[in-house]
């Protein structure tokens, strides 16, 4: 059949041993999946970016307790099923796998280094997806997966370290740290041998920072609190228990569900509008996923636009106005950001206005509530958007969208 879908509800278990001083890890892995695509499969698709930044070597991988050859194709690892997966039937997917930490910020390896006394983890555990090219003009995120319903990740460290994780910490046993989560879409780490951390309180919501010395910790902590509160009135209340906020290695901020990177080294509005940009994708990407490879508006656009109308902080675009419509791999280097954030953002403060403020935050509350946990796109945004207002607001938004209108 040669067919897989996003489709696939799948929970993971992973056991790591992370040499912080060698900058290698080891994994043991299970995937339980289950088919909710409405029709049979024949393969999974995982991503992890230790096939294109990690040096990945498989050991073993294994489909219902059976030994299978799998294809590594750019980011992913294609697993044959060894027949048809008919719909609502699940099987196993066992990987065991080694992977090393780059040792430096160039181009992606930010995403999977050791680098400033921090390990960057991001996007590394094989998770299901499907295929999308690593390779782009920018640092647009090349990633599209599913939302589990439970995760576990015990790490085992080679000395004694402070990791800051994707869900929250269950257990803690000699150099062995167990971490659980639930409804999130991937999981990240940082992780420093140097860590402090410090907390506020949300409503119901624990905000937890993790800096080293020298970082404003006092700063990024206000603002991830005040973007947490504020953000949750407007869209909907943040759903975990947990929000936590890691100083990274360096490069660019970047987010996970209960979880963002924030490096180092900024101050002033650039820190302020980062904070509340990652916070924001707590519910654009968190909640409501979306591909965001190909569809980066309905992350990045959205996201941006609740980020600024929070933090007051506005501009106008460096690039000529643009399509919002393209896949990351289609914008240059020089204008993916203007475009699709600063552009993406200033639209739908356009659409705002039309709709009214009301109008405007009711749709977004229902665009979030009615796929919390799923699957988005920006033809399901934009269409909710109008279905939420009786002004046309296809004059606004063809001429952005050629391709859905």
């Amino acid at each position: 059949m040669n067919r897989t879908s996003i489709a696939l509800v799948a929970t993971y278990d992973a056991a790591v041993t992370l040499n912080y001083g060698t900058r290698t890890m080891s994994v043991g892995e299970t995937i339980k999946v289950r088919n909710a695509s409405g029709g049979s499969i024949d393969h999974v698709e995982l991503n992890t970016v230790t096939a294109r930044i990690g040096a990945l070597r498989l050991r073993s991988v294994t489909v219902g307790g059976k030994s299978t050859q799998v294809r590594i194709e750019d980011q992913t690892i294609v697993v044959p099923l060894g027949g048809t997966l008919p719909n609502r039937a699940s099987t196993r997917i066992g990987l065991t796998l080694n992977a090393a930490l780059r040792a430096d910020l160039a181009g992606s390896n930010w995403l999977f280094t050791r680098f400033n006394g921090i390990v960057d983890a991001n996007r590394w555990l094989p998770w299901v997806s499907v295929k999308r090219l690593f390779d782009r003009p920018n640092h647009g995120d090349p990633f599209f997966t599913a939302s589990s319903p439970r995760l576990t990740v015990r790490i085992t460290t080679d000395r004694p370290l402070v990791i800051a994780t994707t869900g929250d910490r269950i257990r803690a046993s000699g150099l062995t740290q167990t971490f659980e989560a639930r409804n999130v879409r991937d999981f990240n780490f940082t992780a420093s041998p140097s860590y402090r951390v410090s907390e506020a309180r949300v409503g119901a919501t624990t905000v937890r920072l993790y800096s080293t010395s020298g970082y404003p910790a006092s700063t990024v902590l206000g603002y991830a609190t005040d973007a947490i509160a504020r953000m949750g009135r407007l869209v909907g209340t943040y759903p975990y228990a947990t929000f936590t906020v890691a100083e990274s290695a360096g490069a660019y901020g970047m987010e996970s569900p209960q979880m963002i990177w924030i490096q180092g080294g900024l101050g002033g509005s650039q820190l302020r509008w980062l904070v509340y940009h990652e916070t924001a994708h707590q519910w654009f990407y968190g909640l409501v996923g979306s591909d965001q490879a190909y569809q980066p508006f309905a992350d990045e656009g959205a996201g941006d636009h609740l980020a600024r109308t929070v933090s007051g902080i506005w501009r106008s675009s460096t690039c000529a106005t643009g399509r919002l419509d393209l896949s990351i791999y289609q914008y240059s280097s020089a204008c993916y950001f203007e475009t699709i954030y600063v552009q993406g953002s200033l639209l739908l403060q356009q659409v705002h206005d039309r709709m009214g403020d009301a109008a405007y935050w009711r749709a977004m509350r229902d665009y979030i509530a009615a796929r919390r946990f799923g699957i988005g796109s920006t033809a399901a945004l934009l269409t909710n958007l109008q279905a939420h207002t009786t002004v046309n607001l296809r004059p606004i938004l063809a001429p952005r969208f050629p391709s859905l209108y």
